[in-house]
């Protein structure tokens, strides 16, 4: 009688699939379905992604929300009534219909080809920045070891390789770990969400002479309601790091 494959090696065949389909498929633009030998058709490029659409908005320059007033040094609502342990946000573009789905297509679909995009999408962000102060280092936020063996692979990691060679900072993919398992944080209820992450990440004890008076720049693909990366952020600094700046492709708009 033939047995059932391990979760493991089924969440495995998964992952493969998905990564032949994304990469052997005819060429198409990710977001129309034109034919188009590129990622993206130059009529999406130009009508979704133009550079500096990310930016075109006043921000917070703390968490990157979009502010109502006009001046690009303010600081939102939110974090002047509790300062969150990260210092600076950069994002290229909002989380919002149609250039959403270019994510979910890289974080469910392994379509990994998008990742340098995106890292391009970003840099050109920064580079936009009226005053940049460069991370001395990045780092990605991790998974856990269960969400890695299930995709296959870390999106956040993807998107900060190409980051880090734009950039010329050096990449630390390993200075944090996630130590406890946590539920996704899309299905968490949002006064639930602090909570879900609370002491879920840990700096590696072999990395942790890095972080002594440094400036690290935490990578990820998407910044919703800041708990992820403000949680990693509290680690960098409870580890010695000066500052921390997040690098995230995209922001969640407030509702």
């Amino acid at each position: 009688m033939r047995t059932a494959a391990p979760p493991r090696l089924d969440a495995a065949w998964q992952a493969l699939h998905r990564w032949l389909g994304a990469t052997l498929l005819p060429a198409q633009c990710a977001l129309c379905g034109a034919g188009c030998p590129e990622l993206l058709c130059p009529p999406c490029r130009a009508q979704y992604l133009a550079p500096g659409q990310g930016q075109a908005r006043p921000r917070c320059r703390q968490c990157a929300n979009p502010l109502a007033g006009i001046d690009v040094a303010q600081l939102c609502g939110r974090c002047l009534r509790q300062r969150p342990a990260y210092d600076a946000t950069v994002t290229a573009f909002d989380y919002a219909p149609p250039v959403d789905q270019l994510l979910l297509q890289l974080k469910f679909g392994a379509r990994l080809a998008l990742a340098p995009l995106f890292a391009q999408l970003l840099h050109v962000a920064i580079q936009q920045q009226a005053t940049w102060d460069a991370p001395q280092l990045l780092c990605p936020v991790p998974l856990g070891p269960a969400r890695l063996a299930e995709r296959g692979f870390n999106q956040a990691l993807e998107i900060a390789r190409p980051l880090a060679r734009l950039l010329d900072v050096p990449l630390q993919p390993r200075l944090a770990l996630r130590v406890r398992e946590t539920r996704a944080q899309s299905g968490v209820a949002p006064q639930e969400r602090q909570a879900n992450l609370a002491r879920a990440f840990a700096i590696a004890p072999e990395h942790g002479a890095l972080l002594q008076g440094c400036h690290v720049g935490i990578v990820d693909d998407v910044m919703s309601s800041g708990h992820t990366v403000n949680a990693l952020a509290t680690a960098c600094k409870s580890a010695g790091a000066a500052r921390v700046s997040i690098l995230a492709v995209a922001r969640t708009p407030p509702h």
